[in-house]
């Protein structure tokens, strides 16, 4: 391996600090998204579902404030923050907390595809840099024997290129992999935030239709008492 290593040139070393930096990358980006992220969000909702149908909005805050440190915990504890508001201040408020909380989500995820990109880049140029000394070490000699030099240097400097390509593909497989967890993780968080809303929003509906249910009638009874 070191044989290798030494054989290929500095763009080999080069590689193996990418090789590193993508691997350090992708599991506290792992780390993150399948374990510090790990909830079961249905079971979530239908807890705050059953405070909402019993009218216990503290009871329901209370459960977001527990799954505080979860970014849905949040998302949903802005929205029930605004309960009792319009609908639009509801929707506005979880809105703006999804836009903050979808970042700490995506965060550097993309520099897995540079370091493919630069894996392959260094690659290449540690192969043509290669051959380039190679040709030029080779004009100086027999024809005998720079055709023997050159099959030989070609071969350490194809290397490289080698070397370049092995650490792109895990750097890829490891931003597809990332990418979709994190695709599914918003989806999850949209699809739950929407269902507050809806809740909320049915919520604010029944009350309004009892007020104008009840204040008839407390009319009609002053006037009675009139």
């Amino acid at each position: 391996m070191f044989s290798m290593l030494r054989e290929g040139g500095m763009m080999m070393y080069a590689i193996l600090v990418i090789f590193m930096a993508g691997f350090v990358l992708f599991c506290e980006r792992a780390t993150f998204l399948f374990l510090h992220l790990k909830l079961d969000t249905d079971g979530f909702l239908r807890k705050i579902v059953f405070f909402l149908e019993k009218m216990n909005y503290r009871g329901a805050l209370e459960e977001c404030t527990r799954a505080e440190k979860h970014p849905l915990g949040r998302i949903l504890k802005a929205g029930l923050l605004k309960s009792g508001k319009k609908d639009k201040d509801i929707e506005q408020a979880i809105k703006e907390k999804m836009l903050r909380e979808i970042p700490s989500i995506q965060a550097r995820i993309n520099y897995m595809i540079m370091l493919a990109c630069l894996a392959v880049l260094f690659g290449l140029f540690g192969t043509t840099t290669g051959l380039i000394s190679i040709f030029r070490s080779a004009g100086a000699l027999s024809e005998a024997t720079s055709h023997g030099i050159i099959m030989k240097g070609a071969a350490e400097a194809m290397l490289t290129a080698a070397l370049g390509f092995i650490v792109a593909i895990p750097c890829l497989i490891g931003y597809f992999i990332l990418k979709y967890r994190g695709t599914y993780l918003i989806e999850q968080f949209e699809e739950k935030a929407l269902s507050l809303f809806n809740i909320l929003s049915s919520l604010n509906r029944d009350k309004e239709l009892l007020h104008q249910a009840v204040e008839p009638k407390a009319i009609e009874r002053e006037g009675v008492l009139r």
